[in-house]
């Protein structure tokens, strides 16, 4: 379920996008534990107070865990929820959800992320296998392209 609110903690996706979009305000993250975690907690989160300040300690914590083989070894930790500071186990169950089907996609990297969904023989079957786990909406969909670098209609 999405609240009014909702764009509204969304900031503007830059390195493409127009010089007035503040650069920090860029989400195009190169790292694909970066794109999880950020899609996960986007839900009904203060983009800035919330999720932004988690995801840069990941970053910073987990710079290897940019392919999703390195994110897996990293979640096999069983410290994510420390890393982060989020306590919920269905955020962090959705983490591992996702990761699950970048790997069962073939996707290590964020070029085969963009590419899978660039890519109409490859977008439908990951967006929909996406689209199984829990809480993953369409908005959540349209997000992880936002995330990735691809243009989003409307």
């Amino acid at each position: 379920m999405t609240t009014d609110n909702d764009d509204a903690n969304l900031p503007a996706f830059s390195d493409s996008h127009g010089p007035d979009v503040p650069a920090e305000d860029s989400r195009g993250w190169d790292h694909i534990g970066a794109i999880i975690v950020d899609a996960t907690l986007q839900r009904r989160q203060n983009y800035h107070e919330t999720v932004k300040p988690r995801v840069e300690a990941l970053l910073a914590a987990w710079p290897d865990a940019a392919t999703t083989s390195g994110f897996r070894q990293r979640l096999d930790t069983g410290k994510l929820s420390e890393v982060i500071d989020w306590p919920s186990p269905g955020r962090l169950a959705q983490v591992e959800d996702i990761t699950y089907v970048f790997e069962r996609q073939g996707i290590e990297t964020m070029t085969e992320l963009r590419g899978a969904l660039s890519d109409p023989a490859t977008r439908t079957a990951l967006r929909e296998a996406l689209a199984d786990v829990r809480h993953v909406s369409p908005k959540t969909l349209d997000y992880i392209d936002t995330l990735s670098g691809i243009p989003t209609p409307g």
